[in-house]
């Protein structure tokens, strides 16, 4: 029993003095404190003068056959003063699928939000909402598709 105490005491010792002395890498050392950025001056630097406009947004994709995959593009421009930085891009369903422009917009450029509907299970008339989250003046905005799905015989 004492054995097995003091085994539990050393694996207690050596895993706590483990934890503390953690190596220092050279390149820790390397960082000079007057180049760091600080998150005040990075949220100074983007105050949200960037402004998304969709060429469309809302797409019919008419009457497909269920199972069917619809692709689609929305392109929108920054016609703001600043960068756009998508943060997020969420659907109002499962079977919607978006992908978005990673890289910020910078004024008067163009970025893109695609999106695939799968139509697999959703016969009937469809209207999906696409959800575009960034730090443009419109903060959050929308696009959706549209259209009927039928049976497939």
């Amino acid at each position: 029993m004492k054995f097995k105490q003091l085994g539990i005491g050393l694996a207690a010792v050596v895993f706590f003095a483990a934890c503390s002395n953690q190596p220092k890498t050279e390149e820790a050392s390397k960082v000079d404190p007057t180049e760091v950025s600080t998150p005040s001056e990075n949220t100074k630097s983007l105050s949200g003068k960037g402004k998304i406009e969709f060429e469309e947004d809302a797409f019919d994709f008419g009457t497909v056959k269920e199972g069917e995959v619809v692709d689609h593009v929305f392109e929108f421009k920054n016609t703001g003063e600043e960068p756009v930085i998508i943060s997020a891009v969420s659907a109002s369903c499962g079977c919607t699928t978006p992908d978005y422009t990673k890289d910020p917009v910078l004024p008067g450029k163009e970025g893109e939000i695609k999106v695939a509907f799968n139509s697999e299970g959703q016969v009937g008339t469809q209207q999906k909402i696409i959800t575009v989250s960034s730090n443009a003046t419109n903060k959050v905005t929308t696009v959706q598709i549209k259209g009927t799905v039928v049976k497939n015989k």
